[in-house]
């Protein structure tokens, strides 16, 4: 079998480095498929420049073929443009390569496996299947007139109808799309997975870390990691680190991660009563996060509430969870919400219920006075997390094509 596997993200992208990486590494590593063309779509500065893929791949197995998103034009008007000129590019690339499968990484990577299909009748599947359109009309980034979240939601509806297979990130989607008449037997749960062993707790990279940032070893450190707006909080999740700091009093210090700038968020954190001090904040490679994930005791996962957001699952807390942080998430946030409920792992809070944040902090507290706490989360990420799910949905959607297509 040849394969395209088209991700819907930059090849530097921290969501591929992330979240497309461990599941490439899988299918280069399985016999019945012979080739891998591995697509990105670049834009920004990344689509005008020379970008190189290899390392931990095997290149005589891999190619890899960016597509490159035209620039200087608002917008709306670009992502109209890689809609019409990207199908036509994916299907020069299918015959060139003589794929036989396409498998597409989001909704939207799924709409242009979609698009490719209505031409070359070409079996398309779609992991990390979420409902984009209605993620982005709930978080207030398109409106209901926007005409992305028309076309996207139109195409999610034939990707339901027509992908041999659809990997949804909750459990709770997979019961949703069931219920809307998609057969069970084309759909396997696969919840963004981790690579459990290079998040897992280093206590030597937890001291050079503090260290190297002046943090007192028996200070109490939160971290975020992300971005601010859009699906995320922003003002009112600088309110939840001023909250924490007055809960954890004044040895608590923050670590944020984020690809915002430094300074806007700095002005956010002094707003809310943060001194230099007490706050780190910088734009980390994704290879530099597990130590910085060490060096903390506790994680924000501020995601905004939304019906849709119970078919999500954030890779951040999978790597939380798979350094032995607990997770102070968002009520009603895919299966984790519920895992955190029925196995711990964290504290769950709402804002339109203001007592559930000291409650959740307080929650946050106990665990953190348990001797083996981060050994215990651990084994949330190690359940539900790991690149296995993969490997399973892999086994009873795509291998199949493999006879189909020898």
């Amino acid at each position: 079998m040849n394969l395209l596997f088209l991700s819907y993200w930059g090849l530097e992208d921290g969501l591929t480095v992330s979240t497309v990486f461990p599941h490439l590494r899988l299918l280069q590593e399985t016999p019945e498929i012979k080739r891998i063309l591995f697509v990105t779509i670049e834009r920004g500065a990344s689509a005008s420049r020379e970008l190189r893929f290899a390392p931990g791949f095997v290149t005589d197995k891999i190619t890899f073929a960016p597509l490159r998103s035209r620039q200087n034009q608002p917008l709306l008007l670009n992502k109209i443009d890689d809609f019409v000129r990207f199908p036509n590019e994916l299907i020069a690339l299918v015959k060139a390569h003589r794929i036989d499968v396409l498998l597409g990484r989001g909704a939207p990577a799924g709409a242009l496996a979609y698009l490719v299909w209505k031409k070359t009748k070409t079996p398309f599947l779609v992991e990390s299947f979420e409902p984009h359109a209605d993620y982005m009309l709930e978080s207030g980034v398109w409106k209901s007139y926007d005409p992305r979240y028309l076309f996207q939601r139109y195409w999610e509806k034939k990707q339901k109808q027509l992908a041999v297979g659809l990997m949804p990130v909750a459990e709770n989607y997979r019961r949703q799309l069931v219920q809307e008449g998609v057969p069970a037997p084309r759909i396997v749960t696969v919840p963004c997975s981790v690579n459990v062993p290079d998040f897992s707790f280093d206590p030597t990279r937890r001291q050079q870390v503090r260290a190297r940032l002046g943090i007192n070893q028996a200070a109490p450190v939160g971290i975020y990691v992300g971005k601010f707006g859009d699906i995320y909080y922003d003002a009112e999740a600088f309110d939840l680190f001023r909250d924490a700091a007055a809960h954890f009093g004044p040895q608590f210090r923050l670590l944020v991660l984020t690809p915002n700038p430094e300074a806007e968020v700095r002005a956010k954190l002094a707003k809310v009563g943060f001194g230099p001090e007490q706050v780190f904040v910088t734009k980390a490679p994704h290879a530099e996060v597990p130590g910085y994930l060490s060096a903390a005791d506790f994680a924000f996962a501020t995601i905004k509430p939304a019906e849709c957001r119970r078919f999500c699952s954030p890779i951040k807390v999978g790597e939380y969870w798979a350094a032995g942080l607990p997770v102070l998430l968002t009520e009603g946030v895919g299966d984790d919400s519920d895992i955190i409920q029925q196995e711990g792992g964290g504290a769950i809070f709402n804002l339109e219920r203001p007592a559930t944040v000291p409650a959740a902090l307080q929650q946050i507290s106990t665990l953190l006075q348990q001797p083996k706490y981060r050994v215990d989360i651990r084994e949330l990420a190690v359940r539900h997390r790991t690149v296995a799910r993969a490997q399973e949905a892999y086994e009873q959607l795509l291998l199949p094509l493999a006879s189909q297509t020898a």
